[in-house]
C-alpha cells in the first residue's frame, strides 16, 4: 500500500490522442505570445495597488484578534494531535492517520485553500503559535538583521527536504518515518527562528512560503496598505517582490512535481535507475529540478541580456507561480478527492482500536467520485491555462523592465527564451501527466 498513489487518468481517457493535445497547449501558448503582442502595448497590472476594499464586518472578522487566536489554537491541536498518533498510533500506514494527512489533507489541502482564500497558513501556523511562546522566554533574536540576506534560498532547501521525503525517501508511507520527520522539521524550524526571528517562516518554512504563493492567486487578498480587497488574481501575483533566490522556490516546486509525474510513467518504472530504489529516486528528483533550474534560469538569462536587467530570475520567478499552482492542480486534484477520503476513515479510530468517534470508521472509499475523462480534462486545462497565465504575467513584467531597463524598445525578443521555456515545461508537464 502507498499513500502517494495517484488516481489519475491516461492517455484513453481524453477525447483527443495525447499528440495533439500536446501540440496544441504548445500552439495555445504562441498564440497567446503573439495576441499579447498586438494587444498588450503597456504594463497593466498595478499589483500591490489593486484591489476593491471588502464589506467592512468581513475586514473586521479577518483582522480580529479572536478570529486570530482560535485558529492558531484550533490548528496547533490538530497539529499536537497528528504528532502523537505518527508516535504511538498503529504502525501501518494502512490503519495510521499521520501519514494520510501529512502527504494528503494538509501539503494537497494547502493549495485548494490558499487559492480560495489567501495564505491561511501563515496566518494559523503552528510553529508561529509554539515560536510566539518560545520568543517570550528567550528574548530578541540575534541574527535577526541576517535574515533580508538570506532571502528565500532557505525556502527552497526545505521545500527540497519535503520532497525528498515524499517522493524518494525509503518507507516514507510509514509513520515512524511521518513522525520523525514531523518532528524534526519542527526542531529545525524553531531552532531557526529563535537565530533569526519570527520573519524565518516567511523565508524558510517551506509550508508557509508555498502557501503565501499560492495566496497571491486568490481573488481575496491585501493591498500595500493592508486593506483586504477583492483583487484579480494577476495583481496578486504582479504585486510579489522579487527577492533573492524567489526562482529557488517555485524551481524546486515544479521539479518535484514534475519528478511525481516521471515516477509514474512506465519509462522509469521499468529503468535501472528506479531498480535503485532511494538512492535512484534520489538522483531522478536532483536532476529533474536541475533541468528544471536550467531551463528557467537560462531562458530569464537570456531576456535579462536583452533587457539589460542581471536580476531577471527573480523578477521574473513570479510568473513560474501559475505554473507551480498549476502542476500541483493537475496532478493532485484527483488525490485529494479519492485517497483523501481515507482522513476521514481513519480520524474516527486514529488508535486503531475499534472505536468509531464519528461514524466514519466503515467507510468506503468512493472511487467513482470523479471520471477518468474529468480528471484528464483538469490536468489539460490546469497545465495549460497555468502556463498561459504565467505567459501574461511574464510579458507584463517584460514591459515593466523595458522602461525600466539600460536596453529599452525590445520586450518582444526578451519574452522569446520565457515562451521556449514555457512551451518545454507545457509540453513535458502534459506527456509526464497523461503519457504512459
Amino acid at each position: 500500500m502507498s499513500v502517494l498513489a495517484h488516481g489519475v487518468g491516461s492517455r484513453t481517457d481524453l477525447p483527443l490522442p495525447v499528440s495533439f493535445v500536446v501540440v496544441g497547449g504548445g500552439l495555445a501558448l504562441v498564440a497567446s505570445f503573439v495576441a499579447l503582442g498586438l494587444l498588450w502595448r503597456s504594463p497593466r497590472l498595478t499589483g500591490a495597488r489593486a484591489g476593491r476594499p471588502v464589506p467592512g464586518w468581513l475586514q473586521a472578522f479577518a483582522d480580529s484578534a479572536v478570529t486570530t487566536g482560535v485558529l492558531r489554537l484550533v490548528v496547533l491541536a490538530l497539529s499536537a494531535f497528528v504528532l502523537l498518533v505518527a508516535w504511538v498510533g498503529p504502525e501501518s500506514a494502512t490503519y495510521n492517520l499521520a501519514p494520510w494527512v501529512l502527504y494528503v489533507t494538509f501539503w494537497v489541502g494547502l493549495v485548494p485553500l490558499s487559492l480560495l482564500f489567501g495564505p491561511v497558513w501563515a496566518r494559523c501556523n503552528p510553529l508561529r503559535t509554539v515560536h510566539g511562546g518560545l520568543e517570550r522566554l528567550m528574548g530578541p533574536a540575534p541574527f535577526e538583521h541576517v535574515l533580508p540576506r538570506l532571502g528565500y534560498y532557505p525556502a527552497a532547501v526545505s521545500v527540497l527536504a519535503f520532497g525528498w521525503l515524499e517522493l524518494a525517501a525509503p518507507d516514507r508511507s510509514a509513520p515512524h518515518r511521518v513522525a520523525i520527520f514531523l518532528t524534526g522539521y519542527a526542531t529545525v524550524q524553531l531552532f531557526a527562528a529563535a537565530c533569526f526571528g519570527a520573519g524565518w517562516f516567511a523565508r524558510g518554512d517551506a509550508f508557509e512560503v508555498y502557501s503565501r504563493l499560492l495566496g497571491r492567486l486568490a481573488v481575496l487578498g491585501r493591498r500595500g496598505d493592508g486593506r483586504l480587497v477583492w483583487r484579480s488574481p494577476l495583481n496578486g501575483i504582479a504585486g510579489l517582490d522579487p527577492v533573492a533566490g524567489l526562482w529557488a522556490v517555485v524551481v524546486a516546486l515544479v521539479g518535484t512535481t514534475a519528478f511525481d509525474g516521471l515516477t509514474r510513467t512506465t519509462q522509469w518504472q521499468s529503468s535501472q535507475v528506479a531498480e535503485q530504489g532511494a538512492v535512484g529516486s534520489t538522483l531522478g528528483l536532483l536532476v529533474t529540478v536541475a533541468l528544471v533550474a536550467v531551463l528557467f534560469l537560462g531562458g530569464s538569462a537570456i531576456a535579462g541580456q536583452v533587457a539589460g536587467r542581471p536580476d531577471a530570475a527573480d523578477r521574473y520567478a513570479p510568473s513560474i507561480v501559475p505554473i507551480a499552482a498549476g502542476y500541483a492542480v493537475a496532478h493532485y486534484f484527483s488525490l485529494f478527492l479519492l485517497d483523501g477520503q481515507t482522513a476521514w476513515r481513519l480520524v474516527s479510530d486514529p488508535f486503531h482500536t475499534g472505536r468509531d468517534l464519528f461514524g466514519t470508521a466503515d467507510l468506503e472509499i468512493n472511487y467513482t467520485l470523479v471520471s477518468p475523462r474529468l480528471i484528464s480534462l483538469v490536468q489539460v486545462f490546469a497545465i495549460v491555462g497555468a502556463h498561459i497565465i504565467g505567459l501574461l504575467l511574464a510579458h507584463d513584467r517584460a514591459l515593466v523592465l523595458d522602461v525600466e531597463g539600460s536596453r529599452p524598445h525590445r520586450p518582444w525578443v526578451a519574452q522569446l527564451p520565457l515562451l521556449v521555456v514555457m512551451v518545454a515545461l507545457t509540453s513535458s508537464g502534459l506527456l509526464l501527466l497523461l503519457g504512459t
